[in-house]
């Protein structure tokens, strides 16, 4: 078997790439790939010499012998996965977890109108190879407090082991990589002609100033972990005009710090005192992650395990231009009956007082505390009801207190921003299984992506 991983999950076209190669093969060869709709053969090597080097712990650098790989100024901005070939051939999986690793190209300036960010901090998070990640036995940081896990191992994204329930309506790839949610959404951009360059989340860390240039950024599937440099970079955007596409759901539900050069990231999730960085109360960052995005995961819910069973999206504002060309009514549903169901995995909701029998949702005369941006407008709304795995608690309301849903809305704040409250959405666009939702997607990139 053979692994890796990128020094850096993000290089700009033309600089230099390393990739961290160890396994027990005799010999290997790095073939690279950009995900368009399929995999685009891009460069290969020559054979390498492999060595074995030993796994490293989940939060510490694994330093893994250095492969450099000279990328070219012509590549375009993209998703590329770098798989390493055996004389066995065993061809490239999106779901693999072994013999690939991700990496974004940047390209020198902005080409498109719009910039789509890969959730590799949330990837992280969730890989456990090392034997732990944030979810199961997490390594321990003392300053900054919290749990810590290295950005330098096998994992982020494709390679590694994937910490979390197998979803029930797709088993084959794990949840938290970009099989399961980006690849199609990316995938359906390609076939529907959509142009975007391409970065991480970490590259908006570590240069802000790359959102200056873009129109429209978007978000897919689960982008839950976020450092505050990235969040205080896409306010600003926003403020200065830039406009938001968030196609996905549990949308920065915890603050993370970056240490050691930005090689691994810790984040304070519980103790008796409370979880330090979680966005929204007072006892964390509090700051409140409905200002970003306009809902949060805490006023919506989690369907982890199973079928889940779901009334589809409300149609509140029919005359909205986000459900231009498809026949709406007040009153009619999205996603009731698609698969999987289009109010997802988890899903993120505003705070509501009352759904009324005909699914009309009355927006709380509180929202203001729980940070809902004015001029919110709920523009349709999936009611969670008791099955629901997790309703979480919130202000004013205990753990399933209360109205959750799943809630699609737009607000302006200098520019844009959509929601669409649900990580599953990419799996029902990319696999054309309802046109409705197709016609939204449309509507969305179409608005807020062109001039």
């Amino acid at each position: 078997m053979i692994r890796g991983y990128p020094g850096r999950p993000g290089v700009q076209a033309g600089e230099p790439l390393t990739l961290h190669v160890a396994g027990d093969e005799a010999r290997f060869r790095i073939a690279i790939h950009r995900w368009e709709d399929g995999l685009v053969p891009v460069w290969r090597s020559s054979w390498l010499h492999a060595e074995q080097a030993p796994e490293g712990r989940a939060d510490e650098d694994w330093e893994w012998p250095a492969y450099r790989v000279e990328t070219d100024a012509g590549w375009p901005s993209g998703v590329y996965l770098a798989h390493f070939e055996t004389p066995q051939g065993m061809p490239l999986r999106l779901s693999a977890d072994c013999g690939a690793a991700l990496f974004v190209v940047r390209g020198e300036q902005a080409r498109q109108r719009m910039l789509y960010k890969l959730p590799v901090a949330t990837w992280h998070a969730y890989n456990s190879s090392g034997g732990a990640c944030f979810y199961t036995n997490p390594p321990r940081s003392a300053q900054p407090p919290g749990a810590r896990v290295s950005l330098r191992r096998p994992g982020g994204g494709i390679g590694g082991e994937t910490w979390g329930a197998p979803d029930h309506y797709d088993c084959r790839s794990a949840r938290q990589t970009f099989a399961h949610w980006d690849a199609r959404f990316i995938r359906w951009m390609a076939r529907n002609r959509y142009a975007a360059d391409f970065c991480t989340d970490l590259d908006i860390h570590e240069q802000p100033e790359l959102l200056r240039d873009y129109r429209l950024l978007v978000s897919v599937g689960h982008d839950e972990y976020w450092t505050e440099r990235t969040r205080d970079a896409v306010e600003d955007f926003v403020a200065d005009g830039g406009n938001l596409a968030f196609f996905g759901a549990n949308l920065c539900w915890w603050r993370i710090h970056l240490v050691d050069d930005a090689s691994a990231m810790v984040c304070h999730q519980g103790s008796k005192r409370g979880a330090w960085d979680h966005w929204w109360p007072s006892t964390g960052a509090g700051r409140p992650e409905d200002q970003l995005t306009g809902s949060s995961y805490r006023h919506g819910g989690g369907w982890w395990d199973g079928p889940r069973d779901t009334r589809g999206y409300v149609v509140q504002q029919p005359e909205h231009w986000v459900f231009a060309g498809t026949g709406f009514t007040h009153g009619d549903t999205l996603g009731r009956d698609t698969w999987p169901p289009l109010a997802g995995y988890e899903c993120d909701g505003v705070p509501v007082d009352h759904v009324a029998p005909d699914g009309t949702a009355l927006l709380s005369a509180w929202r203001d505390e729980a940070g809902t941006p004015d001029g919110y407008q709920l523009l349709a709304a999936c009611q969670l009801d008791r099955r629901w795995q997790e309703l979480p608690p919130r202000e004013r309301h205990g753990p399933g207190e209360g109205v959750h849903l799943a809630a699609m809305g737009v607000f302006r704040r200098g520019g844009t921003v959509f929601s669409a409250g649900t990580t599953d959405w990419a799996q029902v666009l990319g696999d054309a299984r309802d046109r409705q939702v197709e016609r939204i997607t449309r509507n969305v990139l179409d608005r807020l992506g062109g001039d």
